[in-house]
C-alpha cells in the first residue's frame, strides 16, 4: 500500500492522502515547503520539504524540452494551436500578465494623478506619487523576465498534453529570472542602441538645412538602420524558447538561436522558421497599430499637417514640441492598452509552436549527419 500522508496548514490537519495528491496541492500552492507533515501511521512532524519525491520531483524542473509528437508544423496549423493553447490555459496565462499590466496601471494612474496636480510646486505628495511611480515601473520590469518564462513553460506543457499548477510555473519562472533577465537586457538593450543611434544622426543631419546630399545621407543612415534591425530579429528570434526550454546559457542562447532562425535553407522560403517569425510578428505588430490607430490619430493627423505646412527645419522642430499632446485619463486608450496587454501572451505561444517546429527539424538534421559519418 502507497504511503499516506497527513499535512498540517495553518493549524489544520489535511489527510491522509498519497503522495500524488500532495504534488496536486503543491502545483496548486496549498502545499509549502515549510508546512508541517507526518506518516498517516507515525506520530513524528517533518516538513512536507523532506517528503521524497514531493519538492524535488522533475516534473517542474523543465530541462531541454522535447518537441511534442504531434507538433503543428503548417502557418495554419500553428495558429489554430496558439489560439487553443491560450484558450484552455487562459486563467494560468492571465495570471502571468497581471504581473507586469498591475505595476504598469499603477505608475500610469500615478503619472495622470501628477499630470492633475493643481500646482507644479514640488511638495511631499507629489514626491511621494513620483517615487510610487517608479517603484512600480522597477516592479513591472522585474516580472518582464518571469512573465517571459512563464509564458514559454506553460506553452510548452499544454503542447505535450501537461498542465502544471500556476505556482509551480511560478516557482520555476523565478529560478530563471537571473538567466532571462540578462539576454532581455541584452536584446532589448541593443534593439534600442541601433534603433535610437540611427534616428539621432538623421535628426543632426536634418538640422543642418534641407539639400540633395543630405537627403541621400538620411537615406542611407535609414537602410543601414533597417539592416541592423533586421539582423538582430533574426539573431535573436528564438532567444526565449533557447533559454527557458533548452536551458541554456547566455551566450549558447544567442548562437543556438541564430543556428535556429537560419535553419531550413533546403525549404521553400515560406516554410522557413525565419520568415514565419516575420508573418507571425507582422500579424501582432499589425494588431497592436490597428488597436492604438483610434487614440493615435488625432495626434498623427496633427504632426502630419506640422510637417507638411511647415518648411525650415528648426521652425518644425519647435512646431512640433510645441504640439498639443493628451493629458488626463482616456478611457478608450486604457482599455485597448489592456486589451492588447492580455492578448500580448498569443505571441509568444505562437513562437514557441515555431520553436518545437524549427528544433525538431534541426535534431533530424543532425541525427542524419550523425548517421551519415558513422
Amino acid at each position: 500500500m502507497a504511503e499516506q500522508w497527513i499535512v498540517r496548514v495553518e493549524g489544520k490537519d489535511y489527510g491522509p492522502v498519497a503522495l500524488t495528491t500532495l504534488r496536486e496541492w503543491r502545483d496548486e500552492g496549498r502545499v509549502l515547503p515549510a508546512n508541517e507533515a507526518r506518516l498517516a501511521d507515525t506520530p513524528s512532524w517533518i516538513t512536507a520539504i523532506d517528503i521524497p519525491g514531493l519538492f524535488e520531483e522533475p516534473a517542474i524542473d523543465h530541462q531541454p524540452v522535447d518537441a511534442p509528437p504531434s507538433a503543428p508544423s503548417g502557418l495554419i496549423q500553428i495558429c489554430l494551436e496558439t489560439v487553443r493553447i491560450y484558450a484552455k490555459g487562459w486563467f494560468q496565462f492571465f495570471g502571468l500578465t497581471l504581473l507586469v499590466v498591475i505595476p504598469s496601471i499603477c505608475a500610469q494612474l500615478t503619472g495622470i494623478f501628477l499630470d492633475e496636480s493643481p500646482t507644479a510646486d514640488i511638495n511631499l505628495r507629489s514626491v511621494l506619487a513620483g517615487g510610487f511611480a517608479f517603484c512600480m515601473l522597477l516592479l513591472g520590469l522585474a516580472a518582464w523576465p518571469i512573465y517571459v518564462a512563464g509564458i514559454q513553460i506553460l506553452t510548452a506543457e499544454f503542447a505535450v498534453g501537461r498542465r502544471l499548477g500556476f505556482f509551480a510555473v511560478l516557482t520555476h519562472a523565478i529560478r530563471l529570472w537571473p538567466r532571462v533577465a540578462i539576454c532581455s537586457i541584452l536584446v532589448y538593450g541593443a534593439f534600442f542602441f541601433w534603433t535610437a543611434l540611427p534616428l539621432a544622426v538623421i535628426l543632426m543631419i536634418a538640422l543642418g538645412g534641407p539639400s540633395i546630399m543630405s537627403f541621400f545621407l538620411v537615406l542611407a543612415v535609414a537602410c543601414v538602420q533597417v539592416w541592423i534591425v533586421g539582423r538582430l530579429f533574426v539573431n535573436f528570434l528564438f532567444w526565449q524558447q533557447c533559454a527557458v526550454l533548452d536551458g541554456l546559457e547566455v551566450g549558447v542562447t544567442f548562437r543556438e538561436s541564430k543556428r535556429l532562425a537560419r535553419s531550413g535553407r533546403d525549404l521553400p522560403w515560406f516554410k522557413r522558421p525565419l520568415w514565419r517569425g516575420v508573418f507571425i510578428s507582422s500579424l501582432w505588430v499589425a494588431f497592436a497599430l490597428a488597436l492604438a490607430f483610434p487614440v493615435a490619430w488625432p495626434t498623427m493627423r496633427e504632426y502630419f499637417h506640422i510637417v507638411t505646412t511647415t518648411q525650415d527645419p528648426q521652425a518644425l522642430v519647435q512646431a512640433l514640441s510645441a504640439a498639443p499632446k493628451a493629458h488626463g485619463f482616456n478611457g478608450v486608450s486604457f482599455g485597448l492598452g489592456l486589451l492588447q496587454a492580455i492578448l500580448r501572451p498569443l505571441l509568444g505561444i505562437a513562437f514557441v509552436l515555431l520553436y518545437f517546429d524549427a528544433r525538431s527539424r534541426v535534431d533530424q538534421e543532425d541525427g542524419a549527419e550523425r548517421d551519415t559519418e558513422r
